[in-house]
């Protein structure tokens, strides 16, 4: 086959969808081909249309929306075909990595049985054989303890291992085309690199093409042969990643290139008061077990940390995937059972029940790491982001909680005339500022941040930075911020604490902790900072 050949052309490919405020386009009449054994990123902005594209391609679209125009694979048009012919195409031929993980992984169904079903259905192996494939797979993407995590189900793995798990089920099959999106969204740096690599490496193996969809420019340099940057649903530039990175033409490309969050956070004064303390905080989960299964296996998630949060400071907790820090910010809320004493102000929280924590939770807030996960698909965002008003102050009129999320709205940098949307219909990174929304309507006193930048574009990420920078000087907030990117971490913590394996091993002040860091894991995670950045810059 000629390397050359092109085997995945886009042709005038239009995307609507309708909503109750009329119709919107999210794509706009684009062009792109992809040649056999090649790799073409699709980078851009959240909402440029970048994901609707490959959506429309693989007949993924939700109800509402339609697409035009014509995607041809191998002299087939993918727009054209039946639902059954559709299925012999997507999942074998072209497989996607999705955006979203735990939404696209079945909660009812172990690790193991989600990898094993498609293998047996599209390559007819035995369950015995199936089931030593997946196992190869978890092994490929560095799952630990794959053999255990057979029998894990999503709920029980942290977000980066579900991204993971989700790329070993798109390469089951040996797929002709891999859509990637955003595949390195929720890795810590230790791995963003060794997954980029991984795909390079797999791809020269097997001689797949790749469509890698991204809202970091940057992190495509040494891994597309070719690159599409699109804004507000057009190609506003194509050619060459190497001639895309050294002469990049359009304005658009050119702030894509230099964005990155900036700036440091100073540190409380000495006296501000603490407002939630959690002392020797113990989190364990059983795993397996039962009457033919035998005693469970006991993981201690987090391991006796005590953290002491003030009024207006933000604490970065950093560490790998699995590491435990989103299990400790889930803890100190009480949305976890744990041991340990947890106090907000001067009460004890350490055993209050559902009932009693009810009248509280105005006070503590929690951004999730998965915001399409976490919004009602059934609501308008409007009603998404006033939720909390019906509860904590029921007294506001429709009105008024009405004039609140146009507030919000415009705090996160969303029109408020989508407010009658819902929320399939925005990108990742719309969601995720629209879970923030709905955070900072209450105006908390804490807010755990699990997260928060990791679906959003560089640019966006610092208007983000700055937002919540604003809001906990104008309301005298307390953060959490847990997360993989050290950069965003850097910009918006004062004060840090490194994990792993449910442990702290290091913590202290940000910029001791980045330029003089004292445990080897710590070392381990900069050095890796490094690395990508490198990856991401080298020619």
């Amino acid at each position: 086959m000629a390397a050359s050949e092109t085997i995945l052309s886009v042709k005038d490919l239009r995307v609507r969808f309708r909503t109750l405020d009329g119709a919107v386009e999210a794509v706009k009449g684009i062009n792109i081909h992809v040649k056999s054994g090649e790799t073409v990123a699709v980078v851009g902005e959240s909402g440029s249309g970048k994901s609707q594209t490959m959506m429309a391609a693989m007949s993924l679209l939700a109800s509402n929306g339609e697409a035009s125009g014509a995607v041809d694979y191998r002299g087939r048009n993918l727009l054209a075909l039946s639902k059954s012919e559709l299925n012999k195409v997507r999942g074998r031929k072209i497989s996607m990595i999705f955006q979203e993980p735990m939404t696209s992984l079945d909660p009812l169904y172990s690790i193991g049985n989600q990898l094993i079903e498609p293998i047996r259905r599209h390559r007819g192996l035995n369950a015995a054989e199936a089931r030593e494939e997946a196992l190869k797979l978890l092994r490929l993407v560095q799952i630990p303890d794959p053999e255990r995590r057979m029998k894990s189900y999503p709920h029980e793995m942290s977000g980066g291992q579900r991204q993971r798990v989700m790329i070993a089920m798109a390469l089951a099959n040996d797929p002709d085309i891999l859509i990637a999106d955003e595949p390195t969204t929720a890795l810590d740096v230790t791995i963003q690199a060794q997954i980029l690599m991984l795909l390079a490496e797999l791809q020269r193996k097997l001689g797949m093409a790749i469509v890698f969809i991204t809202h970091d420019l940057g992190i495509v340099r040494r891994f597309a042969d070719r690159v599409y940057v699109m804004r507000y649903g057009e190609v506003v530039e194509e050619g060459e990643a190497e001639a895309i990175f050294a002469n990049p033409q359009h304005a658009y490309t050119k702030m894509l290139l230099a964005a990155e969050p900036t700036g440091t956070k100073a540190p409380p004064p000495p006296n501000a008061p603490v407002l939630l303390e959690g002392r020797n905080v113990e989190v364990t989960f059983k795993i397996g077990g039962g009457f033919l299964a035998g005693e469970p296996l006991l993981l201690r998630a987090v391991d006796r940390i005590s953290i002491r949060l003030k009024r207006n400071q933000t604490i970065g907790i950093v560490g790998e995937s699995g590491s435990g820090k989103s299990t400790l910010g889930r803890a100190l809320l009480r949305l976890l059972p744990s041991d340990g004493v947890i106090r907000l102000g001067d009460r004890d929280i350490s055993s209050a029940d559902r009932q009693a924590m009810r009248p509280l939770r105005r006070e503590l807030q929690l951004v999730f790491q998965d915001p399409f996960g976490s919004l009602s698909p059934r609501m308008t965002i409007g009603q998404v982001i006033t939720e909390g008003l019906l509860v904590h102050e029921p007294a506001l009129s429709g009105k008024q909680r009405d004039q609140r999320a146009v507030e919000a709205l415009r705090e996160v940098g969303l029109d408020p005339n989508a407010r009658n949307r819902y929320p399939h219909e925005f990108s990742g990174g719309q969601r995720q500022r629209i879970a923030i929304a709905r955070a900072m309507i209450l105006k908390p006193k804490v807010v755990v941040l699990d997260e928060p930048t990791s679906a959003l574009d560089r640019s966006v990420q610092k208007q983000i930075v700055e937002l919540l920078r604003k809001l906990q000087a104008d309301h005298e907030l307390s953060y959490l911020f847990i997360s993989h990117d050290l950069a965003v971490v850097r910009a918006m913590a004062d004060y840090i604490i490194v994990m792993k394996q449910g442990k702290i091993v290091e913590e202290g002040p940000t910029e001791a902790i980045f330029s003089d860091p004292q445990a080897a894991y710590t070392q381990t995670l900069m050095n890796a900072a490094i690395d990508v950045t490198r990856f991401r810059l080298s020619a």
